[in-house]
């Protein structure tokens, strides 16, 4: 028999608890770096249909601010780069 010791030694800590697929650990990751774990489903299924260009380009304009509630900035810059990516389809 292993020792618990021996158990999580093996674990890899980057690879959420029970994620089954890559876009489950990048929005554990999110949830995570913005400090809003309570709310990881939002940004699980944020990671899964949204363009992971746009929430990587939201999470490094939160990470380089020193906002107070970095999830709400980080939705806020979300939404402002979909507006834009929605006008850039719409001229051409």
């Amino acid at each position: 028999m292993r020792s618990i010791k021996d158990v999580l030694s093996q674990r890899d800590p980057k690879k959420g608890r029970y994620s089954k697929h890559e876009y489950q650990v990048f929005g554990y990751y999110l949830a995570t770096v913005l400090g809003d774990v309570s709310h990881k489903t939002l940004y699980i299924k944020l990671a899964k249909d949204e363009d992971r260009r746009l929430l990587e380009d939201a999470l490094a304009f939160v990470k380089d601010s020193k906002a107070h509630c970095p999830g709400k900035l980080f939705m806020w810059k979300l939404k402002e780069l979909r507006g834009t990516r929605d006008l850039k389809v719409t001229k051409d």
